[in-house]
């Protein structure tokens, strides 16, 4: 287990002949999840071919945040900032799963996802009784992510849990991109099990659906649907005394250095660095991370009103229904 350095939300297609399977879809799938359904596979295709060039966009704009930050030391938080202001709507509807029924009367389910080897999301197959060694042959070729019988008496919990697990996946491209943020020591402490699990749980209770890992400073900038942005930022315990003398430089006080070097508080030095701000950076609660004390965090808000929020692209989107 790993801790994803992104997340973002994205949009789950479903695509069966029947339109009373996909009512039954409509009904499982959580209110939370963007969800397209389509009778018609080339509809479906022709809509997610046409995504091809939305999400090498994405991964460029990302890549270009990291490139400026590379060659000449552009702030990395305001530019992701800038980066979820200006992008969140054409990211929210890029498709990240596709569930396909296997058997169609003017195509199979294979020959259509074969036709989308250039689509970078994941692809599951529903597949019939007599359909699964077929599938078992797609997913040993890297066709499909996954397969479910369609019979399976608990499908609806392996379909939530399979689509869930593979929109983390599908953001893994972009992870790679922004590992090279981080130095060895600091992606070394993200990937023990034991902090994975604390920080995704910590992000989970934040309520946040999008969130980017970054090394310098190192921390998450993460935000929930409504657009409220947070910083955690992250601080091994060895460096606590280079904090407290970053800190002393900008200003605070005895008793601020004591809480500092203790462990007790953090201080935002580098999120108003970066920000640009010029007042004291706030202090805020320290609390530690897996299972020993060599890392710590504290929670930070980050002042400024981001547009273009998850919650606001949902609400624009028309209520669900079967696309003819």
């Amino acid at each position: 287990m790993s801790f994803p350095l992104f997340a973002s939300p994205g949009s789950v297609v479903f695509l069966d002949d029947d339109p009373d399977y996909l009512a039954m879809l409509q009904l499982l799938a959580p209110a939370a999840w963007p969800v397209r359904f389509y009778l018609r596979p080339a509809h479906c295709l022709r809509q997610l071919q046409q995504e091809v060039a939305d999400w090498e966009a994405d991964v460029w704009a990302q890549q270009e945040i990291i490139d400026r930050w590379h060659r000449h030391g552009t702030p990395l938080i305001p530019q992701i900032l800038q980066y979820w202001a200006q992008h969140g709507a054409r990211r929210y509807g890029l498709t990240q799963v596709c569930v396909v029924d296997y058997s169609m009367p003017l195509t199979d389910g294979l020959q259509l996802l074969d036709a989308l080897r250039d689509w970078p999301g994941a692809k599951v197959l529903l597949t019939g009784q007599a359909d699964e060694q077929l599938a078992v042959q797609a997913f040993n070729r890297g066709l499909i992510a996954q397969f479910i019988p369609k019979q399976a008496p608990d499908i609806s919990r392996r379909l939530v849990d399979a689509v869930t697990q593979l929109l983390v996946a599908t953001c893994q491209r972009h992870a790679a991109l922004w590992r090279a943020t981080l130095t060895p020591v600091q992606n070394a402490m993200l990937r023990t099990p034991a902090m994975a699990q604390a920080l995704a749980q910590w992000v989970a209770a934040q309520g946040w659906v999008e969130y980017t890992v970054i090394g310098a400073p190192f921390g998450i900038l993460g935000r929930n649907a409504q657009g409220q942005t947070g910083w955690l930022q992250l601080e091994p315990h060895s460096g606590l005394d280079e904090l407290a003398e970053l800190a002393e430089s900008v200003g605070a006080g005895p008793s601020a250095l004591t809480q500092i070097r203790q462990g007790r508080q953090l201080m935002a030095i580098e999120l108003c660095q970066a920000l640009g701000s010029k007042t004291l950076p706030a202090m805020a609660e320290a609390f530690s991370l897996g299972d020993d004390d060599s890392l710590l965090g504290a929670l930070f808000a980050v002042p400024g009103d981001v547009v273009s929020s998850f919650a606001e692209w949902m609400a624009e989107q028309p209520p669900r229904f079967i696309q003819i």
